[in-house]
């Protein structure tokens, strides 16, 4: 059974068949000239757009283009998914890996770096491409495509008593279908000594269909404790849907977290870093980072300055109670721990 994809796309499959939020996936744009057409953006974003493209492909869901401003290329929403032309920048500085997950593979498809915690790259897939990605020239071709192929992970695993935590990442985690994900969990939780499963998703903020009952029940019918941590930048991202989706979580049990990524053009100011934790917290999600950009390839126009950063957190902190206020951090490849800005 494949592990890397729930395959929405495969051949022979209707939409009609598949769990809505395969159909989302199915019916995502991955043409950049229709996501500019479909926005009325002008004609000279076309040609850039797909040469950015070519080497990272777009891909969104529908559901989230329609929160996207129509004839606005500086819609906070949209610089996060439209290729641009200064992705193709070149910068020695904006490596291919820049938080070290090569370094720190254990086995394939296994990363350890921190005391106490594992990460799984569980599948290469995601539910939107989003262009700061830190991960977006990782090669997912390595890692194990079957339960079988993981047993060298899991057997690394339950050698080392020392870790208590597995975080299954990508990719997201949760476009992988129910059935591949139950044959994963139920094979972590065969390790004695693991006691917490964290999930690192998009699809509740970007395919809030995907938390359904029958994934509720998955999560919830194992003897590892289930935590989610979810990833939305803007308040624009956190509709009634995704409200929704988010209180199935927060209802169910799993305590839910959020994580964003200090953009430039996106958030990258007090008023909009305010809201978005504001926005959370009435939603029973608790702020939990504020990522320094990894200095990917292809990503350097989003970098925001430390300095700018740390500011617009002293301003938060003027403006919110303390549990609302995320970390500000960044991560540097080889260290034990993520650094606090």
């Amino acid at each position: 059974m494949a592990i890397v994809t729930s395959n929405p796309h495969s051949v022979g499959a209707t939409t009609a068949a598949l769990p809505r939020w395969q159909q989302a996936m199915k019916s995502a744009l991955r043409d950049p000239r229709a996501l500019c057409r479909r926005l009325d953006l002008p004609a000279e974003f076309d040609e850039p757009a797909e040469r950015a493209a070519a080497s990272f492909p777009l891909f969104a869901p529908l559901s989230y283009v329609a929160k996207i401003e129509p004839r606005n290329p500086a819609d906070p929403l949209l610089r996060q998914v439209l290729p641009l032309g200064p992705e193709l920048d070149q910068d020695e500085t904006f490596v291919s890996d820049p938080v070290g997950d090569l370094q720190a593979a254990a086995r394939p498809g296994l990363i350890q770096k921190y005391h106490g915690r594992a990460l799984l790259i569980t599948t290469g897939a995601c539910a939107i491409h989003c262009r700061y990605c830190f991960r977006r020239h990782f090669p997912y071709s390595d890692t194990p495509q079957s339960i079988e192929a993981w047993q060298p992970a899991l057997a690394q695993l339950a050698s080392d008593s020392m870790i208590d935590e597995v975080i299954l990442s990508g990719g997201d985690p949760l476009t992988l279908a129910d059935s591949v994900l139950q044959r994963l969990v139920g094979a972590l939780s065969l390790i004695p000594h693991l006691r917490r499963l964290r999930i690192h998703t998009r699809l509740p903020i970007v395919i809030p269909e995907r938390i359904t009952t029958e994934l509720l029940g998955l999560l919830c019918d194992t003897r590892l404790t289930p935590i989610v941590v979810v990833h939305a930048n803007h308040p624009r991202e956190l509709d009634d849907k995704v409200a929704q989706a988010l209180a199935r979580l927060i209802d169910a049990g799993i305590p839910t977290l959020n994580q964003s990524v200090l953009l430039r053009g996106v958030n990258d100011d007090a008023a909009t870093l305010v809201n978005l934790s504001k926005r959370l917290v009435n939603l029973r999600v608790m702020p939990y980072y504020l990522h320094q950009l990894d200095r990917v390839v292809g990503a350097k126009h989003f970098e925001v300055p430390v300095a700018l950063g740390r500011e617009l957190v002293r301003e938060m902190r003027s403006q919110l109670p303390g549990y609302a206020v995320p970390t500000y951090v960044q991560e540097v490849a080889g260290e034990p721990n993520k650094h606090v800005l």
